[in-house]
């Protein structure tokens, strides 16, 4: 009877949960997830795609603030100067994807270091070794190719790999060529060479945060005294002085514009001349 029992529990719970996947409720809630999930998924690709089309020419939005400026002081003074900065802040953030895309390619190469000691490890060949942990890192840029195919067909890795390291970010490159022509010619150990060679990168990366987060106080500093100038605009307005009059329409004002934006272009250089030697130091 017990057995019989058991198996007729087991039909039940079955039946119940057939009864309730077919229930209409259910179904519609299920729906309306799915249909949820999938606007969250169009929603998000299309801020992706909004995202790239607009981070490119991000330089532009000094036009609009400069045409609202324009309009607020009745001059065509700030269109001019909208029009000037457009091609800065275009240098200015062309300067900042190049570092950015240089780290990145660093820290490529420095995982490729790794994966190529984990590989030889495990006991590949070297060309298969970096092979295999060249299509995984994908570190070598344009001329990942080249090094591919003097693994694969087994040509001058070393100088290929030499070649390669002339690309922004690709300094350390020119060590795993190294490495590899001493394990080549001398018969030294390429992995123990590669994992020193790794912990050397992943050292200077460190080193550089370190200093990076050093200096952050600085840029903050460098930050706030170039907005003061904003904030006293704004003060000003908020006082009923009427900065934007006296600035771009008495000979007096624009006297102070000028020279102002000049000393306040002349301090942002100075300041971020000095920042960058710490960085780079």
């Amino acid at each position: 009877m017990s057995g019989l029992a058991w198996v007729m529990a087991v039909c039940a719970g079955v039946a119940g949960g057939l009864a309730v996947i077919r229930d209409p409720g259910v179904q519609r809630a299920r729906a309306l997830f799915s249909r949820k999930r999938v606007a969250w998924q169009d929603a998000k690709t299309a801020c992706a795609v909004v995202r790239r089309f607009t981070e490119p020419r991000r330089e532009w939005l000094c036009a609009p603030v400069a045409a609202v400026l324009a309009v607020a002081g009745d001059s065509v003074l700030p269109l001019v100067a909208g029009a000037v900065a457009i091609p800065l802040v275009r240098r200015w953030m062309r300067r900042r994807a190049r570092r950015r895309e240089r780290e990145r390619a660093a820290d490529a190469v420095t995982a490729l270091c790794g994966a190529v000691v984990g590989e030889l490890r495990a006991g590949r060949e070297p060309g298969q070794a970096l092979l295999a942990a060249g299509r995984n890192a994908g570190a070598l840029g344009v001329a990942e190719s080249a090094v591919l195919a003097a693994a694969r067909f087994g040509g001058d890795v070393p100088g290929a790999l030499r070649r390669a390291s002339a690309g922004p970010g690709l300094d350390g490159l020119a060590g795993v060529a190294a490495c590899w022509r001493v394990a080549v010619d001398g018969g030294a150990g390429l992995a123990a060479g590669l994992a020193r060679l790794e912990s050397a990168l992943r050292a200077d990366r460190r080193r550089r945060e370190q200093l990076r987060a050093q200096l952050a106080g600085a840029w903050s500093t460098v930050m706030v005294l170039a907005l003061l100038p904003v904030v006293g605009l704004g003060l000003g307005a908020a006082l009923g002085a009427d900065p934007l009059h006296i600035l771009l329409h008495t000979p007096g004002g624009l006297l102070c514009l000028v020279s102002g934006g000049l000393l306040e272009t002349a301090g942002l250089f100075w300041a971020s001349r000095i920042v960058t030697a710490g960085e780079t130091t």
